[in-house]
């Protein structure tokens, strides 16, 4: 009586979620949701070719250089780089003095205490801190950006969709926005003090066109610091702050498969040198047994059994 009853009451609410998927489906095609503005005007990112792309690539310490050249200059004076020491930047191939003096001269000085008073201070950064944040806390980062708090770049590569080609495209993605978005959504207009740009998820960004103008920054190697191979050379860095580990990772990855691989021939070739002159046998149990279907018999005639 318990299983009928259990059996109606699944019967039931199956039927109710099948009522429910029925009408649903039948409401959504009789009037489909509308687009909103950023559904139909949002774009993905435009591809981005860097030297450390696939399985073998690496990181080219030119490139990086200019992009923290970039970030210095530039973006360094709302983002944070909390999780990079300066002295990472030995992987970029600048020595131990080069190291000193940009941690000595960073424009940010590093949180401390006075020693004689106990007070809060701060003093110049040495190779062994983390890069400052430009502002000592959120309350005055979101006071001096319109209320928008400015991400910290260390990991902004791995958390947007894209990575580096997200970074590369929101930076030379600004523009004014269209008139046919405006016609289309009158209420998607851009809010004043945001920026419209099409590769930010709701289009419209609080942070203003970060690099404005070729040669922003003159590179130390004297490359023509364009809008766009500074948005390159910037994105390659946040790359590399996001995954500095990524040549010996992927180094290590190939030894292993290549130890795997020879591992598992050498395997295969001796267990073929082993077992190839052994024959294979097989016993035969339980009913198919020879001494059982003769037990089998034997007990059938004993007991008169036909068959």
């Amino acid at each position: 009586m318990v299983r009928v009853i259990g059996f109606l009451v699944g019967l039931v609410f199956a039927g109710v979620l099948l009522i429910s998927l029925v009408s649903n489906a039948a409401t959504y095609f009789a009037s489909p949701p509308e687009a909103t503005a950023a559904e139909e005007f949002h774009e993905h990112a435009k591809p981005l070719k860097l030297a450390s792309d696939g399985p073998f690539g690496k990181f080219d310490t030119r490139q990086l250089q200019r992009g923290f050249q970039v970030y210095a200059e530039v973006c360094a004076a709302c983002h944070g780089l909390n999780l990079v020491a300066f002295r990472d930047l030995k992987a970029l191939g600048y020595n131990e003095a080069e190291i000193k003096k940009i941690a000595a001269d960073w424009k940010t000085e590093v949180p401390s205490i006075n020693p004689d008073t106990g007070e809060a201070a701060t003093r110049p950064a040495l190779p062994s801190d983390r890069f400052p944040d430009p502002f000592p806390n959120e309350v005055a980062a979101r006071a001096a950006n319109n209320n928008a708090f400015p991400p910290d770049l260390s990991l902004i590569a791995k958390a947007r969709e894209g990575g580096a080609a997200y970074t590369y495209s929101l930076l030379t993605g600004y523009q004014n926005q269209p008139a046919e978005l405006v016609h289309k959504f009158p209420d998607a207009k851009t809010p004043e003090g945001l920026y419209y740009n099409p590769y930010f998820p709701n289009l419209n960004l609080a942070m203003p066109p970060p690099l404005t103008a070729n040669g922003q920054v003159t590179y130390a190697d004297g490359r023509p610091a364009t809008i766009d191979q500074m948005a390159k050379d910037v994105s390659a860095f946040l790359e590399w702050t996001a995954e500095p580990k990524l040549e010996s990772r992927r180094a290590a990855g190939l030894a292993v498969a290549i130890f795997l691989l020879i591992a598992t021939i050498l395997g295969y070739l001796a267990y073929r040198q082993i077992w190839q002159e052994a024959k294979r046998k097989v016993r035969v149990t339980g009913v198919l047994d020879p001494a059982n279907q003769a037990k089998n018999r034997r007990a059938k005639a004993k007991s008169g059994v036909a068959g």
